[in-house]
């Protein structure tokens, strides 16, 4: 696969403008392993295998084990999940997958519980712009492979 487009060559405000997206949730009060799970999730939903190829090795920076990892796409029937987690990725789902039954209240009322107002706020933000970052990636058609993690405690997003 050959790479199409190069943002930050020709036009880096998208970039900039994702950037400031991660910026803020690198911020919020979600754990950071929290959001990369969301992350992988949506991006193997969206089949963007640039982000899938980063937030598993973010993840496994972050001590994420290969069982949680490669069990992710089956994460309803695998017991390797918290409540939260799982509520998490139900959302992730629901709100990836808007145009196939928006996201119903029963969803929104599963995920309520485990996260506050202000944590669901940052969640959906986190999902929307995982969301964009795939859209982002596919459509450059990026690589994956050459992605190298951060190190341990820092933050990389998309």
């Amino acid at each position: 696969m050959r790479p199409r487009l190069n943002y930050a060559k020709s036009e880096p405000g998208p970039y900039d403008a994702m950037e400031a997206l991660d910026q803020y949730l690198q911020q919020c009060e979600l754990e950071a392993a929290l959001l990369h799970l969301v992350r992988l999730r949506a991006s193997q939903i969206n089949g963007c295998a640039y982000c899938i190829d980063m937030h598993w090795k973010d993840l496994r920076v972050l001590g994420e084990t290969e069982q949680r990892l490669y069990s992710l796409d089956a994460w309803r029937e695998s017991p390797y999940y918290s409540e939260r987690e799982r509520a998490a990725l139900n959302w992730t789902e629901g709100v990836t997958l808007i145009t196939d039954r928006h996201v119903p209240d029963e969803l929104f009322a599963a995920v309520r519980p485990h996260f506050s107002e202000t944590e669901l706020a940052d969640l959906t933000l986190a999902i929307a712009t995982i969301n964009a970052w795939n859209r982002l990636s596919v459509a450059a058609r990026l690589v994956p492979g050459s992605y190298t993690p951060a190190l341990v405690g820092a933050e990389t997003h998309r």
